[in-house]
């Protein structure tokens, strides 16, 4: 089980898997918006995304728990 964290603070722009969903190392699972940035959040490694901890528009600081893929 791995958990995919954010890399900085931002608000939550766009999810880009479902639950359930397979994903492969370096695929995109997220993108964050932050100073008007875009901040692509990818897999760390090959598996299903088991559960998604947050919805488009929360707000995360850096280290929070974005999705855990098994």
């Amino acid at each position: 089980m791995t958990e995919i964290k954010a890399s900085m603070a931002g608000n939550v722009w766009k999810i880009t898997v479902n639950e359930g969903d397979k994903v492969e190392e370096d695929q995109d699972v997220v993108i964050l918006e932050s100073m008007k940035m875009e901040i692509p959040i990818p897999a760390e490694e090959d598996g299903t995304v088991k559960e998604l901890k947050v919805a488009e528009g929360d707000f995360v600081n850096e280290g929070d728990t974005i999705a855990i893929v098994e």
